[in-house]
C-alpha cells in the first residue's frame, strides 16, 4: 500500500482557486429577483423594524414607569420618616395642657368679637 501523500502548497492553492471560481459561477447563475420580490423583502424589513421600534418603546415606557414608582416609593418613605421624626420631636401634651390651650383660644375669640 502506498502512504498518504501530503498536498503541497501549489496543490492547496489550486484547490482554493477552483473552489472560488465554482462559488463565483454558482452566484452568477442564481436567478435575479424581480420588482415584486424586492418590494416584498423591503416590506418585511420595514415590518421587522416597526416591531423592533415598538418593542424598544414599550421597554423604555416600562423602565420609565419603574423609575417613577421607585421615586414615588422613595418620597413616601421619606415622608413617613419625616412624620416619625416630627412625632418623636413633638412634646407629648397632657389633657390639662390641651384643655388650657383650648380655653385660651376660646377666650381670644370672645375678646375679638367685643
Amino acid at each position: 500500500m502506498k502512504g498518504f501523500k501530503e498536498p503541497s502548497f501549489q496543490d492547496r492553492a489550486a484547490a482554493s482557486a477552483r473552489a472560488k471560481t465554482t462559488a463565483l459561477e454558482k452566484l452568477k447563475s442564481a436567478p435575479k429577483l424581480d420588482e415584486a420580490q424586492l418590494a416584498e423583502r423591503a416590506a418585511r424589513a420595514a415590518e421587522r423594524e416597526a416591531k423592533a421600534a415598538a418593542k424598544r418603546e414599550a421597554k423604555q415606557e416600562a423602565q420609565r414607569l419603574e423609575r417613577e414608582q421607585a421615586l414615588q416609593a422613595k418620597k413616601e418613605q421619606e415622608l413617613a420618616a419625616e412624620q416619625e421624626r416630627l412625632k418623636a420631636a413633638a412634646p407629648v401634651r397632657t389633657e390639662a395642657e390641651l384643655k388650657a390651650a383650648r380655653d385660651a383660644r376660646y377666650a381670644a375669640r370672645k375678646k375679638r368679637k367685643k
